[in-house]
Formats: C-alpha cells, sequence, structure tokens
C-alpha cells in the first residue's frame, strides 16, 4: 500500500499505470474470495480499495488545478 505522499509524488501517467493493475488485482482477489471463501491475506483487499481510492483522488485534484 502506498502513503498519500508516494503516491503525489508520481506523475500522472505512472498513476494511471497503476490502476488497471489494481482492477487486476481486486479482481483475482475476489474472484479467490468467492471460489475459497476465504483470503489467505485479506488486508490486501481493502489496501488495494484504499489505493485505487487515493489515486483517483489525486487526479480528480490535478484536473481541478
Amino acid at each position: 500500500m502506498k502513503k498519500m505522499q508516494e503516491l503525489l509524488d508520481k506523475s500522472d501517467d505512472q498513476l494511471e499505470s497503476r490502476l488497471p493493475e489494481i482492477d487486476k488485482e481486486l479482481f483475482n482477489l475476489r474472484n479467490e474470495l468467492k471460489i475459497n471463501h476465504k483470503l489467505e491475506k485479506p488486508h490486501l483487499l481493502r489496501a488495494l480499495k484504499k489505493e485505487r481510492a487515493r489515486i483517483l483522488t489525486i487526479q480528480t485534484i490535478r484536473k481541478g488545478k
């Protein structure tokens, strides 16, 4: 999971390329949860959702400037 400051230091292109990676990881974790009814590392699901939200927030802030 990335801290907000680490994400702010990245360029728009880097953040944009990270979003599909996060979406793919979330998809895989959700599928694993549905199939096995448990996750080996359940904290990753929440951490990835938060990182995705942070990236989207940064993009919105930057578009407003």
